[in-house]
């Protein structure tokens, strides 16, 4: 296998190509909310780790205890992202960076390491037939299909905080929840307000914006999340084919 990999620190955050997105020299708004929600996660024991070259390899977890997500667990760490695309696929790079994140995990005594999946295979979440080539299993799931997947050094598991599994609000209009963990969410979150003020569609765009928020939302979380009519739909982010579809319903 060739390449080098770093792990992003405060001290090269601002200097360091954010692999996940753009590969443009013009100015992004989401890389830049990207790097100032990154500049306070990684005092909380975040991990970015990413092939040292401008390619999308990369890997993404934190402590569950300061991940922004609704799950809950003792000493275990949660697995945002892991994302190997183009031609650096098949070089063995996205076994490194789990390796890496498994052995990191033994090493500080963690109990082990969770991630969201879903029954069926969802854009925007990290290939789940991979993590369970690494013995990740099921260990929670919601009544819309997300599941739990989770790799137990001690026979523990976590599972999903108690409002994730509701699915519901009381808002019957658009509801997009979302943070700044992923550079896509700023331009997804301009689409979905420009759709809705283009047709008349209401709409209420919640940035989840602490941890607290992040334990207690009513779904499955990565970064993102939708619900219409009250009813939850999605953790992907919308084009406006999608956007079309569900409020044509």
């Amino acid at each position: 296998m060739e390449g080098t990999f770093i792990n992003l620190t405060e001290e090269n955050l601002a200097d360091e190509h954010l692999c996940c997105i753009i590969r443009s020299r013009v100015v992004h708004p989401g890389v830049e909310a990207k790097r100032q929600w990154l500049a306070q996660r990684l005092k909380e024991g975040h991990v970015f780790r990413k092939l040292d070259a401008k390619g999308t390899v990369f890997i993404e977890y934190a402590p569950l205890e300061t991940a922004w997500v609704p799950v809950v667990g003792e000493n275990y760490d949660y697995l945002y992202c892991l994302w190997v695309i183009g031609p650096h696929r098949g070089k063995g790079y996205g076994r490194a960076l789990m390796e890496y994140c498994l052995s990191d995990a033994r090493k500080r005594g963690r109990s082990g390491v969770c991630m969201l999946g879903a029954r069926k295979q969802k854009s925007w979440l990290s290939d789940q037939a991979f993590a369970k080539g690494f013995d990740f299993e099921v260990v929670d799931a919601t009544a819309s299909g997300y599941e739990l997947l989770a790799l137990s050094f001690d026979g523990t598991a976590p599972a999903f905080a108690p409002s994730a599994k509701r699915e519901r609000i009381e808002s019957e209009e658009l509801t997009v929840y979302y943070d700044m963990q992923c550079p896509y969410v700023a331009r997804s979150v301009e689409r979905v307000e420009g759709y809705c003020r283009e047709n008349g569609i209401p709409v209420s765009l919640v940035q989840v914006d602490s941890l607290q928020k992040a334990k207690e939302l009513p779904c499955a979380f990565n970064n993102w999340a939708v619900f219409y009519k009250g009813e939850f739909q999605t953790v992907n982010l919308l084009d406006t084919a999608q956007l079309q579809r569900m409020c044509s319903r």
